[in-house]
């Protein structure tokens, strides 16, 4: 199965469990508000019992004056839900708190209006009746106070929301999923092109002096010196197809002498060097260091991107690059420096460096560092780091293992790693 296939099912699994997420928390929402509704209902009903009974109390022959007003003005005429008072034949008397219906308003239309909203209340509550010396002298009946009407639409709100939020929210992502898919496919094929460019270019210089030779002209060139370099370059189109053509795939790792890798990697800029700028210096310290388990190609190439970089960022007069390996302290590991004495990397521009797509260059596409962190994080299980930017000195800093790591050494392997970067 390829690291491309793996990745697809990481992205479907995540997006299932971010959806059932959603899902579980909005059940938990709507379930919690419709259970606080629930005990605002209640908590209604009991209000309008005391209503009812301080109603009857009020009707009593029994109270005085100024026990009636204290009830009427304390508590009746501060009752914040609807209220319907009939008589006993069911004919609206009185009525307050009534919505889009003015409590003064006595109108035909206003009293039909009423009645519909009596036989609402009726189904849904019930009616009370109201008592005078044990003769049923009229009913009342009651609604649901503003606050608990609001509240019932509150599910029906975040379930709109919670839609709202999720079409938006894939909308967006496909946007940028597709957005970020145009700037890969294109980078890596701009990628593809600068990796090409170099060997295509130097074999039709090749095959310019071969011509030239053939007319008499005197190049000062053997051809078997001329059929040596284009070797170099058709072998190295060779790398770069099969350097692609891993990309996406679970690279093979072997034994290899990363002191040799490292060493044909320089060779090849430096014979290169005088089209970069005649006084820039790269030099390789090599360090002891064991065989380390190694996809030399792969690798190569990120060792490359780094050589690129410190070649942009260096003077071409008197730019100084050094690549050194050497042992770390844990002998399971084994470090790689890339240093340059460039113009460094502002400490706000230093923490987006790896990320796909960004570059601080005019020209470019932002995938060479993304590239080089992919190959030693993923496929070599290391860790790539900036441990140090400013002017005239930058370092790379890697870290290897010496043998593919398990799973039981991962943890490990993975806190020393951040500790040595």
């Amino acid at each position: 199965m390829s690291s491309l296939s793996l990745s697809i099912g990481k992205v479907t699994i995540f997006k299932l469990f971010l959806l059932i997420g959603i899902v579980a928390i909005s059940i938990v929402f709507i379930w919690y508000t419709l259970d606080v509704i629930k005990q605002l209902e209640e908590d209604a009903r009991r209000m309008v019992t005391s209503y009812v009974k301080l109603w009857q109390l009020a009707a009593s022959e029994t109270t005085s004056g100024g026990e009636v007003q204290i009830i009427f003005e304390e508590v009746i005429k501060k009752a914040n839900f609807p209220v319907i008072i009939t008589d006993m034949y069911y004919e609206p008397s009185s009525w307050r708190n009534v919505p889009g219906v003015n409590s003064d308003d006595t109108t035909t239309k206003t009293r039909e209006k009423v009645r519909e909203l009596v036989a609402e209340m009726k189904r849904k509550n019930g009616e009370i009746p109201l008592y005078f010396n044990e003769r049923v002298i009229s009913y009342f009946y009651y609604g649901d106070s503003k606050v608990i009407r609001q509240l019932q639409w509150m599910p029906f709100v975040e379930i709109g929301l919670v839609t709202a939020f999720l079409v938006v929210g894939f909308v967006g992502f496909q946007n940028i999923k597709r957005s970020e898919e145009r700037s890969i496919w294109v980078g890596m094929a701009k990628e593809a092109a600068h990796q090409l460019g170099t060997p295509i270019s130097s074999l039709m210089g090749w095959l310019e002096l071969m011509s030239a030779g053939d007319k008499g002209e005197d190049n000062g060139i053997s051809p078997e010196e001329i059929y040596a370099q284009m070797k170099v370059d058709v072998e190295r189109l060779q790398k770069v197809a099969n350097r692609f053509g891993q990309i996406g795939s679970i690279p093979d790792l072997e034994e290899t002498d990363i002191n040799g890798v490292m060493e044909e990697t320089v060779n090849y800029f430096r014979r290169r060097l005088p089209f970069g700028g005649k006084g820039t210096e790269i030099n390789l310290i090599n360090g002891d260091i064991p065989p380390i388990s190694l996809n030399g190609e792969l690798f190569t190439w990120a060792v490359e991107n780094l050589i690129k970089n410190s070649l942009q960022a260096v003077d071409s007069q008197n730019g100084r690059i050094r690549l050194q390996t050497m042992p770390s302290k844990n002998p399971r590991f084994i470090i790689i420096e890339v240093e340059d004495n460039g113009k460094g990397i502002p400490t706000g521009t230093a923490r987006k460096i790896f990320r796909p797509g960004f570059t601080s260059k005019k020209r470019g596409w932002g995938l060479g560092l993304t590239l080089t962190k992919r190959i030693v994080e993923d496929y070599h299980r290391g860790k790539i780091g900036l441990l140090k930017s400013r002017p005239g000195q930058t370092i790379f800093h890697i870290v290897l293992p010496v043998k593919e790591t398990d799973g039981i050494n991962r943890f490990w392997y993975n806190i020393w790693t951040r500790r040595s970067i």
